[in-house]
């Protein structure tokens, strides 16, 4: 849950065009519903979002100055509640057909999201973790390039609405695969939800040295796929107070 300064490849761009035209024209109708139900979804960084953010303080990782974890409010079973409350009632009405989560806290958040909407669950997993799967191609993240996300290959079926779920969204790299990956199996994204969103990553600067999401989703003929996250960085503010014995023991994700 971080981020680095990296550009983004161009990744492939799906061939079925009948399929991504079927996929925009559902994709209005689900947008027109959305704003229709506007007054029942929640604001990003609002009053809910500000005190559960202060569950999630900051702290260096692998060179990194901020990373942040949803572990902190996982601990607290009356946040994690919260959340899925907030984005089950975000969904509750637009009418999805199944949820998908990404590898890997897209599994922890996903589920009880689903549970409550009382819509299937489905994984999108790294390759190799799973029988029968078709597989999107290569995608690039904060953290480097990446092999394609998979997904079982009757997870969805055609035109099915799928709510993409993963922990936090930077250079949508990832998201950018799994919704191909819907698409693949001629199904809409009706939106990609996130508990936090880093805004710095969505059109920076061109002379910044960030990957820009705006371009690579534009590359990728996906802009018109929603991304939403609960949380931004404006409001991620609480530093960790780290322990002397503190040790950045982690892995590259």
């Amino acid at each position: 849950l971080s981020y680095e300064n990296s550009r983004s490849d161009q990744l492939y761009q799906p061939k079925n065009i009948l399929t991504r035209n079927i996929s925009k024209t559902c994709l209005k109708d689900t947008l027109s519903t959305m704003s229709e139900t506007v007054s029942k979804t929640y604001e990003q960084d609002g009053e809910e979002a500000r005190a559960i953010a202060q569950t999630m303080p900051y702290y260096p990782f692998k060179g990194i100055p901020r990373f942040y974890d949803i572990g902190g409010f996982l601990a607290k079973p009356d946040v994690f509640q919260q959340i899925v409350d907030i984005f089950a009632a975000r969904y509750k009405e637009i009418g999805i057909d199944a949820v998908a989560g990404l590898d890997a806290r897209g599994f922890v958040l996903g589920p009880p999201i689903a549970l409550a909407l009382k819509k299937p669950f489905f994984m999108m997993r790294k390759k190799g973790k799973m029988p029968n799967t078709v597989e999107s191609p290569p995608y690039q993240t904060e953290y480097g390039p990446r092999s394609g996300m998979c997904i079982q290959k009757d997870a969805i079926k055609k035109g099915d609405r799928v709510l993409v779920i993963d922990d936090l969204v930077a250079t949508g790299g990832t998201l950018s695969a799994s919704i191909q990956l819907v698409q693949m199996l001629g199904g809409v994204v009706v939106e990609c939800a996130c508990v936090v969103e880093l805004k710095m990553f969505i059109d920076p600067p061109s002379d910044s040295g960030l990957p820009s999401r705006t371009k690579l989703f534009t590359d990728l003929d996906i802009l018109d796929v929603p991304v939403w996250g609960l949380i931004s960085e404006d409001v991620l503010t609480n530093e960790a107070v780290l322990q002397e014995d503190y040790k950045d023991d982690g892995e590259e994700h």
